[in-house]
């Protein structure tokens, strides 16, 4: 089994700076990548979260498998915790979580306006792991791009506060991961979905995890995919078959540029609606 480790100092810092503003926060927004809702949950920020309001938020619905984002939304459900899917790259109308956030911390809302207060303000915080959508979510709730977005992990380094026009102060959180992985599938989904720079792995472990996720679940979508027929598929190893979709389309024996390739196709939807986490 490959080793996939990634914790870089700055997300060390990230969790310290998280839990010394804790007393602070209202509400918790914890943001998951919704192709992966389990293993893109940090068992750190869980920790912190304590009996806080607690709403998370299955990102990227729109990339997933949207029969596996209900059984994780039920699955999720419980007390005190309050659980969405949301496609915020395309959705402008950030009002249906904003409402869900004012749910969250209704008890909050009550206490302040019960001492005076006509319009309190809520603070929360958006935490998950580096490139789940965090900062497009705050831009959103902004309404302008008071963040730096990209499609890699890493993009935000500092902790800001940042106001709303729905009375929500939200503070800002890098991207944090957890110092280890115990189990070593969960490494190989968070590269799979760019969670993890993609220098710190090798392209062609995670390729050939990903192809067997593929066939177990999605076999229609990689037969498209591969160009090929399902039956044939399922008479070749994984490691042909890669080298059959490099040679496929058209980069000879260069394996590990189309495992970036497959990696990248995945990432942006560009296979099919894909859940890797399954219930």
């Amino acid at each position: 089994m490959v080793n996939i480790q990634w914790y870089p100092g700055h997300m060390n810092k990230a969790r310290n700076q998280l839990e010394d503003k804790m007393n602070l926060i209202d509400v918790i927004v914890e943001v998951l990548d919704a192709r992966i809702p389990q293993s893109s949950r940090n068992p750190m920020i869980e920790k912190l979260v304590g009996s806080k309001p607690h709403l998370i938020i299955l990102n990227k619905a729109d990339l997933a498998d949207p029969v596996m984002t209900k059984r994780w939304q039920k699955k999720f459900t419980t007390k005190g915790k309050f659980v969405m899917a949301l496609d915020s790259l395309h959705n402008t109308n950030m009002q249906v979580l904003v409402k869900m956030i004012k749910k969250a911390a209704a008890a909050k809302i009550e206490k302040l306006q019960q001492k005076g207060a006509s319009s309190p303000v809520i603070r929360v915080a958006i935490a998950g792991i580096p490139n789940c959508g965090k900062s497009t979510i705050i831009n959103r709730l902004v309404g302008r791009n008071v963040t730096q977005v990209g499609n890699k992990p890493g993009v935000t380094k500092g902790q800001n506060w940042l106001k709303t026009a729905d009375n929500i102060q939200i503070l800002d959180t890098p991207g944090i991961l957890w110092p280890k992985f115990e189990d070593q599938t969960v490494g190989l989904k968070l590269a799979a979905l760019g969670a993890i720079k993609d220098t710190v792995f090798s392209a062609d472990d995670v390729a050939l995890f990903l192809l067997a996720k593929l066939r177990k679940h999605y076999l229609n979508d990689l037969s498209k995919f591969a160009r090929t027929s399902k039956e044939e598929i399922q008479n070749i190893n994984d490691t042909d078959l890669l080298l059959a979709l490099t040679e496929e389309y058209g980069m000879r024996d260069d394996y590990d540029r189309f495992s970036m390739y497959l990696l990248q196709r995945l990432r942006k939807g560009k296979i099919g609606r894909v859940t890797l986490d399954r219930i």
